[in-house]
């Protein structure tokens, strides 16, 4: 099981060895769209592993480099967020909380490895149409770019991702270029696993 995490560089160890590269392909991504992100909170970075097994293998080495704060089911899988007992530096930003979804079924990606970040864009937005006029506001640059985004290799996804038992409606704005991507959102992880954590007293 390790063989194939170390071969495919997916042991903790590695993966942290890798962030740096990672994180410069994120913020030339901002900078080709004009977005300053600098000044807000990147929240979590998210890793992909195509086979169920392998990501179960990596979750528990994971275990060893903090702890477990949060299992949320979204779409039929685990989604697992570890918060780390040191903080990882990424460029200018740092996080404490490293997010590794369990495969999809039939979903496989082309890349595995480090796959996302997020960052947190304070809003009082609660759907994806609102939220966007936010980000245009602070980047008018972006909303002067959006006809033409595909056209130049970037693909967006907005969507409100949702886990059984939270409160908190987090709309997301993500940004994809080739195996890399950012996302936006209202919330920070900590808010939506408090969030979960009171719709369960509550039951």
């Amino acid at each position: 099981m390790q063989s194939f995490l170390t071969t495919n560089r997916l042991m903790p160890v590695q993966m942290y060895e890798d962030v740096s590269v990672f994180i410069h392909k994120i913020s030339e991504l901002c900078d080709f769209l004009q977005m300053d992100l600098s000044p807000f909170h990147l929240d979590h970075i998210a890793m992909r592993i195509n086979d169920r097994q392998y990501a179960e293998a990596a979750h528990q080495l994971w275990l060893s480099e903090g702890k477990e704060i949060s299992s949320a089911e979204i779409h039929g899988r685990p989604i697992i967020v570890i918060e780390l007992e040191e903080p990882m530096t990424l460029g200018s930003w740092t996080t404490r909380h490293v997010e590794l979804p369990y495969p999809a079924k039939g979903k496989i990606y082309s890349r595995q490895g480090w796959e996302h970040v997020e960052f947190v864009v304070p809003s009082e937005a609660t759907t994806v149409e609102n939220f966007l006029q936010d980000i245009w506001q602070r980047f008018p640059a972006l909303e002067e770019m959006w006809p033409m985004l595909e056209q130049q290799g970037i693909q967006v996804k907005c969507s409100s991702p949702q886990g059984e038992g939270e409160r908190l409606a987090n709309p997301t704005i993500a940004f994809r270029r080739e195996n890399i991507c950012f996302k936006l959102h209202p919330y920070s992880l900590a808010q939506v696993i408090a969030s979960e954590k009171k719709a369960g007293t509550d039951n």
